[in-house]
């Protein structure tokens, strides 16, 4: 007998362009798999905080080419063509659904330019203003787990897309009713030469001034892209002492040795402290897999997204105002720590707090381009420090983190006597959050019950999103973006950061 989702997986099945997800299809209705078929077929993926992102599969709730086929299509619809930059990471695909949606562009009528081979990130969100285009597509899931894959789109200004843009995107996708209408195209398209690069490695060169370079660095890219720009980035730079973790250096998409590859969990940056230990290297630095985050530790601790943000906007602060702008401007999220509005009242620069996600971080600065844009950061290991690209970029960041390492070194000291001095001036600010994973429902049970506590400002219909705030103490509530994650943050000053963990995770009933 046939199951609820059989016709809906048939009708998908005819029109497949991808011999792969047929043969996933076929197997499952032979099978009778209901449960699998509602997961693929029960829903679709939606624009969330980094575009399209999901596991590979069958399906309009999976990753696959004609999803990829629909959501360019939609996007070539928008924009009305023009020139469109296409990028791609090392993960399971990502090739096939970059060619797959450089095809469908170009039979949108747009002019495709094709990143050379898989690259970071911020390369990609780089080229769009660089290369002059209409808008860009990069086709990573970032630092989610190896069977994952995604969509992430930026208009002209190099931004990621925001409201209205994704919601029409979406529907266009969700106006094409078969996908043999949707037209394809070799022609238009070309790939572009290595010289991309070049152009971003001396763009984000700005960042760096002349000063110490003697600094041992271990770095890994965790089996992502990001190795061979972020090499070149410090050599260039200057640093000569820089040792890859040789397990980890190669893009690959399985991810061996970090099967969570984000740097935040624990664990994945093990092999790499464990590397430093043993050549007694200075400083650790490590890229997630599309190369757009950054992790530093020193000393075998790794440092939070908080930590990092306040050390960057300090060191770059303490630099001359660029000259013709009117001010400065530094920018952080609404999960993120609070003290960079102190550091950033101390150097007379405006401080801006944004909902969560570099969409929303790199607004101010194109709203204010008067203002000289220091820095952009959110506590999830995300840093901006420099217009060149208007999206986090790990190897920039990597570049600024590296230069203040060396510059303490030479008078002795480390990133850890940085931070204490920033304590000694503000106040031991510490910032910290847990991750639970649960479906959606449960997540929607948890955030109505929080939404009752004493002190709480809830942020919708902005976001879905709560803020608890009790003297000094902060806590925040919110669904992940991309994940599967409810997320609780939370901030005390000179307090005890695990104690308001567990309590709020019990005010929510989380474990």
């Amino acid at each position: 007998m046939p199951g609820q989702w059989d016709a809906r997986a048939r009708a998908w099945l005819a029109e497949d362009p991808d011999a792969d997800t047929r043969a996933e299809l076929e197997a499952l209705l032979a099978a009778g798999d209901d449960a699998a078929l509602a997961a693929r077929f029960g829903a679709h993926l939606e624009f969330g905080t980094a575009g399209l992102r999901g596991a590979l599969g069958a399906g309009p709730n999976r990753i696959n080419r004609a999803v990829i086929r629909r959501a360019s299509a939609g996007l070539g619809r928008v924009i009305g063509g023009g020139r469109v930059v296409v990028g791609y990471d090392a993960r399971h695909k990502s090739d096939v659904l970059a060619a797959e949606a450089a095809a469908t562009l170009a039979g949108a009528g747009c002019e495709v330019l094709v990143l050379p081979r898989a690259l970071p990130t911020p390369v990609l969100a780089f080229a769009v203003r660089h290369l002059a285009c209409r808008a860009g597509v990069m086709i990573t899931a970032s630092h989610n787990p190896a069977g994952d894959n995604g969509f992430k789109v930026y208009l002209d200004d190099g931004a990621q897309i925001v409201a209205p843009t994704d919601a029409a995107i979406a529907a266009e996708m969700a106006a094409i009713e078969h996908l043999s209408t949707v037209p394809t195209s070799s022609s238009h398209t070309t790939v572009i030469d290595e010289s991309i690069v070049e152009d971003y490695l001396a763009a984000i060169g700005v960042v760096t001034r002349p000063g110490p370079r003697d600094l041992s660095i271990v770095y890994t890219p965790l089996h992502g892209v990001g190795g061979d720009v972020a090499l070149a980035a410090l050599q260039r730079a200057g640093y000569e002492e820089v040792y890859p973790v040789a397990a980890q250096r190669d893009p690959d998409g399985r991810f061996p040795t970090a099967p969570f590859p984000n740097p935040e969990e624990p664990g994945v940056l093990d092999l790499a402290l464990a590397h430093a230990d043993r050549r007694g290297a200075d400083i650790v630095l490590a890229h997630d897999p599309d190369a757009d985050r950054l992790a530093v530790a020193v000393a075998g601790r790794r440092l939070s997204g908080d930590e990092v943000g306040w050390l960057i906007a300090d060191h770059l602060l303490a630099r001359p105002p660029a000259p013709g702008r009117s001010g400065r401007l530094v920018v952080t999220t609404i999960v993120s720590s609070t003290l960079l509005g102190r550091i950033a009242d101390d150097a007379g620069a405006h401080c801006e707090r944004t909902l969560t996600g570099f969409k929303w971080i790199v607004r101010p600065a194109l709203a204010h381009p008067e203002w000289e844009f220091v820095l952009g950061y959110e506590e999830a290991l995300g840093y901006a420090v420099c217009d060149a690209v208007r999206d986090k970029d790990g190897i920039s960041a990597a570049l600024v983190v590296a230069e203040m390492a060396a510059t303490l070194k030479a008078s002795g000291r480390t990133l850890l006597d940085r931070l204490d001095e920033l304590d000694h001036r503000y106040g031991r600010h510490r910032s910290g959050q847990r991750a639970y994973r649960l479906p959606p429902p449960q997540q929607a049970v948890i955030m109505a019950r929080v939404r009752t506590r004493p002190g709480a400002t809830d942020l919708r219909p902005v976001a879905d999103v709560v803020v608890i705030e009790r003297g000094d103490d902060r806590v925040v509530f919110r669904p992940s973006g991309t994940e599967p994650k409810l997320k609780l943050y939370a901030e005390c000053v000179d307090g005890d950061l695990d104690a308001l963990l567990a309590e709020a995770a019990a005010w929510a009933g989380l474990g």
